[in-house]
């Protein structure tokens, strides 16, 4: 197993020790919380690093990287929405267009094709990161309504994207 894919592994340890720290109620639980979550999200820009700078791209970290992303993130985004700073309906959106595009995805490995992830697919998982470790620093009303329409925004617009730059994959499909 190569280091890429070890990150990525730890990063996935780390998703269930996140989780239970958001729910264990202790002083300071959500800085410790907060800190997993930002060792977590390193080791995504890190290993995504390391795999293309050293040659460790497997099919393995093709799979699990995007996974585990997905689950840190969701995590985190459940627990929002169940202490009220999310609602239900911004994570079902968040939700459908992660289902969608991961839907693609598997409509293009049916033709032969790969769809990489784009800019602003990357734009939109560094900026929810982000969003997340300030709803995490500073629970605050403002900056919830902000953190939320931000991730709305940028999930709604790489959905759009993905779809329209890739349209042939759905036109070519047999429905």
């Amino acid at each position: 197993m190569n280091t890429a894919n070890k990150l990525t592994l730890c990063r996935v340890v780390m998703i269930p020790i996140f989780i239970v720290l958001l729910y264990l109620e202790f002083a300071g639980h959500l800085w410790v919380a907060l800190a997993v979550f930002i060792l977590a999200s390193v080791t995504d820009f890190v290993d995504g690093y390391v795999a293309r700078h050293y040659d460790q791209v497997t099919d393995f970290g093709k799979f699990m990287d995007p996974l585990a992303d997905k689950l840190l993130v969701m995590s985190a985004m459940v627990w929002f929405v169940e202490v009220g700073w999310m609602p239900a309906w911004a994570f079902f959106i968040v939700i459908a267009r992660e289902l969608a595009v991961t839907g693609l995805r598997l409509v293009a490995v049916e033709q032969g094709l790969v769809i990489a992830a784009g800019k602003s697919g990357k734009v939109k998982t560094a900026s929810t990161m982000v969003c997340i470790c300030l709803l995490l620093a500073i629970p605050n009303e403002t900056l919830r309504l902000v953190c939320v329409a931000v991730i709305l925004v940028t999930t709604v617009y790489s959905g759009v994207e993905y779809f329209v730059k890739n349209r042939q994959v759905i036109l070519n499909g047999n429905m």
